[in-house]
């Protein structure tokens, strides 16, 4: 993806956002002993084969803003001059935003600046990083019993305005069929998601090309 739209001029420049957003596929009906199975990524032996494929094994629950979701999970890095997708992963919702932060960033881009939300926060990685050369902004998280400072507040408030970038790419799947899918399985998940990063990505460099300024 990143080497053709590299051929037209659009490298990636300004520093990258990183983000996820969670893909809703449809919702599985499990018996108590059936969970027990599916949670090792295994099929009950008593289910007949359309019963198989029908099953989503790989989907996996997880809950944010105090409601539950079932599917999978978009982790996207996005470079903050084109707001391009430069790099994605897909993995189970119920795997965390953090855990795949170093497989989406894009050594390609020509600043080392990155910009992320709270839920991004590991002392011992931004430390490793920042040693490698990497410029880490990451909104502050605030700890159990305590609030975050003025300082901090502020720090958050600038971060969000680069950061929030990358959410207008995720809203803009919407007129794409939205990020819920009908299939089943990981990797039917990680094609249509390619499939659809491919077409935002032909979208928004048609629209560079209208609009300029010209690639350099």
């Amino acid at each position: 993806m990143s080497r053709q739209l590299d051929r037209h001029g659009d490298i990636a420049r300004s520093g990258q956002m990183i983000d996820a957003s969670i893909v809703p596929v449809p919702k599985q009906t499990l018996n108590k002993d059936e969970k027990v199975v599916v949670q090792q990524e295994a099929m009950p032996a008593e289910w007949s084969p359309a019963k198989r494929r029908q099953k989503d094994v790989q989907g996996r629950w997880t809950k944010k803003h105090g409601k539950s979701h079932f599917g999978f999970k978009l982790s996207s890095s996005v470079d903050r001059r084109h707001k391009l997708i430069r790099r994605m992963h897909v993995s189970t919702a119920s795997e965390h935003d953090t855990l795949h932060f170093e497989q989406v960033i894009g050594p390609g881009n020509t600043s080392r600046d990155v910009w992320a939300d709270k839920g991004y926060v590991d002392g011992e990685r931004e430390q490793r990083l920042g040693e490698k050369g990497w410029w880490l902004h990451i909104q502050s998280k605030a700890q159990a019993g305590r609030l975050l400072s003025e300082c901090q507040e502020r720090r958050n408030r600038r971060i969000d305005k680069t950061r929030v970038r990358v959410e207008h790419v995720f809203a803009s799947l919407d007129p794409m069929g939205g990020k819920a899918l009908r299939s089943i399985g990981l990797a039917w998940a990680t094609l249509y998601l390619n499939w659809k990063a491919a077409a935002y990505n032909l979208r928004r460099l048609c629209s560079l090309m209208e609009v300029g300024p010209a690639p350099f």
